[in-house]
């Protein structure tokens, strides 16, 4: 690896601020639009709504192809693409505004977005190492989540003169635009290992697999069921969804980076053990406190807790040999969507018979987390264990 002085100077980083800046941009503009085009536009119900989000993480499941794909593409050339195929789902979102128009563009949004997050943080594994991984991560989370509140602003500006699907098609086409821009850099690192071009499964990658796995399951309650019921119990509008995205958003632009340090400070398993024993609360205040007011100061925590996710990637840079980490990070990947596959048609079935038994599954899924987060003791001495 080429020597850097600072994270900074190093051509991958600022490749990769662009990349997320891009995909970010994306997804959280089909996202701020989606349930309100979803609901309002095509008039979908809470099963149909769990049916779209499942097919929309079946590419995330299927994220292992990409370690073959990395046979016939530059690794850093495939993110770009990925870029330009999410800006193209989200463009055409707006072309079909029925339940299987949905269903199409949905799933070129997410091949693009899922496979782009599989080079995401492969490269900034494999390009960052020591205390720099949890700093870079949280910086890049930083700088997606500025992103998502320019495209916040932007929505809550321009929804108030355009139809929603004309704003689905200024986004993809400002996504596709920043991924063909990204094609024409080349940040790579010829020092670097080369990467194994095959699927790696190993024992002692156990805890990582572990928690990706509830990782999966526990943003899934976020993403479909927490803004789901603020749109369908609550009746948010769209200006109202936008502002507590932006919202969102300016936390973790101020927080992330902060939230890296603390991880190089108190470590990983202190982190994880405060996200989920703070979830338990959270996902069970989604189901027993009926007010809008309460609601929506859930989200904004629940959402805030996400940066502590770091930690599992940081986590698994320490111990991970160097030629593992792009088909690791790609088996990584699909495990997390394993549950996230089958999660919101399941939950959409659930909220059918009651509404809070999502949540009360979400809090669950937070208590399997923080007894696995535990078990992170035994790497922590091995590794001083190595050291000594």
């Amino acid at each position: 690896m080429t020597p850097y002085r600072t994270y900074r100077e190093n051509p991958m980083y600022h490749y990769l601020i662009l990349l997320v800046a891009a995909a970010a941009m994306g997804f959280q503009g089909w996202r701020t639009l989606f349930n309100n085009f979803a609901v309002d536009v095509v008039g979908v119900n809470s099963f149909q709504i769990g049916v779209i989000q499942s097919v929309r993480e079946i590419p995330g499941f299927l994220t292992f192809f990409v370690v073959y794909l990395l046979l016939i593409f530059a690794e850093h050339r495939f993110a770009a693409l990925s870029i330009i195929l999410l800006g193209v789902g989200v463009f055409f979102t707006g072309l079909f505004p029925s339940f299987g128009g949905l269903l199409f563009t949905i799933v070129l949004m997410s091949v693009g977005f899922h496979f782009f997050e599989t080079c995401n943080q492969s490269l900034s594994l494999q390009y960052f190492q020591g205390d720099r991984v949890p700093q870079v991560l949280a910086k890049l989370k930083s700088f997606g989540a500025l992103a998502n509140v320019g495209v916040g602003g932007f929505i809550w500006i321009v929804s108030k003169y355009f139809e929603l699907h004309t704003i689905f098609y200024i986004i993809g086409a400002i996504v596709i635009i920043l991924g063909t821009y990204a094609l024409t850099r080349n940040p790579v690192d010829k020092n670097l290992p080369a990467q194994q071009k095959k699927l790696i499964l190993k024992r002692k990658y156990w805890l990582f697999y572990v928690l990706n796995f509830l990782s999966g399951a526990r943003r899934q309650i976020f993403v479909v069921f927490a803004v789901f019921i603020l749109v369908e119990k609550y009746h948010f509008s769209v200006g109202h969804i936008t502002t507590l995205f932006i919202a969102n958003n300016i936390i973790t632009y101020f927080i992330a980076p902060y939230i890296g340090k603390a991880i190089n400070h108190f470590g990983e398993r202190q982190m994880l053990t405060i996200e989920y024993s703070s979830l338990i609360f959270v996902f069970l205040g989604y189901a027993l406190v009926e007010n809008r007011n309460v609601a929506t100061g859930l989200y904004l925590v629940d959402n805030l807790f996400f940066s502590f996710a770091i930690a599992i990637n940081s986590f698994f840079r320490k111990y991970a040999d160097p030629a593992d980490i792009a088909p690791s990070m790609a088996v990584g990947f699909t495990i997390n969507h394993i549950s996230a596959v089958v999660l919101p048609v399941v939950g959409g079935i659930l909220w059918t018979i009651d509404w809070r038994i999502p949540f009360i599954a979400g809090a669950f899924i937070a208590s399997c987390s923080l007894i696995s987060t535990q078990f992170i003791r035994r790497y922590e001495h091995r590794l001083k264990f190595s050291r000594a």
